[in-house]
């Protein structure tokens, strides 16, 4: 019985996706109402969608972009560059999790060869 529970622990242990902390650096588009997202060196990151509620756990760390570094595309809307601490949802493509977040100057996302121009 003992080897039993003890497999079945292992198992429910091995289902259980396991969620760590990753640095993410890249453009942090936020072109519309309510849309953001992030695209780093390896993809585009989902960070939140217009009806799709309100984003996820720490969105509240993301300041008001566009006071530092930052080019405007749609009236107030428009993107930065940034690093991001965040947990995320590879299956999806989603930032499930904002831990921290630093504004960075433009020229460090426009220098990286490993990232795409938003324009």
């Amino acid at each position: 019985m003992k080897l039993l529970l003890a497999v079945l622990l292992v198992a429910a242990l091995a289902a259980t996706p396991v969620f760590a902390a990753e640095n993410r650096c890249g453009w942090l588009q936020n072109p519309t109402p309510a849309n953001w997202w992030l695209d780093d060196a390896e993809g585009s990151w989902t960070i939140m969608s217009q009806g799709g509620g309100e984003g996820p756990e720490g969105m509240d760390l993301i300041p008001d972009i566009s006071e530092r570094d930052y080019v405007a595309t749609n009236g107030n809307y428009g993107y930065a560059c940034a690093c991001m601490k965040v947990e995320t949802d590879d299956a999806d493509g989603t930032i499930t999790q904002i831990l921290s977040f630093k504004q960075l100057a433009l020229s460090k996302c426009e220098n990286d060869g490993n990232l795409t121009s938003p324009q």
